[in-house]
């Protein structure tokens, strides 16, 4: 193969697209002792951008609450922008679906984990996330989605 024919993959840029933090119930909740109970959300989105350029990004809300009582709400999108040349058509879904996630995530641990801690809380490391398996649930769910469609 020569050198215009080789696969690129490039990390063009990194960002922290939005990010919140809320802690409504402050300060009378930093006197809570008891644990909170903490749900995470995640979700991904990828698109092209024009020219072998595309976005995936990342978004996690995290919320704690000890009973009714919200400790703190926190939001986080990141990003990253991809350079992707001469990878077969087919295979772009793929790099984007597992490839890409992969890069973005730890940069996403480390600033929802920095903020809670800011906040005044405890930090909160959020679970690694085999995003292969991710992107074939998600592959598997479109096509019986496809096939429950042609037969109603």
């Amino acid at each position: 193969m020569s050198d215009a024919q080789q696969p690129v993959f490039n990390i063009e840029k990194l960002y922290v697209k939005d990010l919140s933090v809320e802690v409504p119930n402050a300060p009378a909740v930093y006197l809570e002792r008891e644990a909170p109970q903490i749900d995470v959300n995640m979700s991904t989105e990828s698109r092209g951008l024009g020219e072998n350029l595309y976005l995936s990004s990342i978004t996690v809300t995290a919320t704690a609450k000890i009973g009714d009582k919200t400790m703190f709400l926190v939001e986080c999108t990141q990003a990253g922008i991809f350079r992707i040349e001469n990878v077969p058509q087919e295979q772009i879904p793929m790099v984007l679906g597992i490839g890409c996630p992969n890069i973005v995530f730890p940069y996403l641990r480390e600033t929802v984990s920095d903020v809670i801690i800011r906040a005044g809380f405890p930090p909160l490391l959020l679970n690694p996330v085999n995003f292969e398996t991710l992107y074939l649930q998600q592959q598997q769910g479109q096509v019986q989605q496809a096939a429950a469609a042609q037969t109603h």
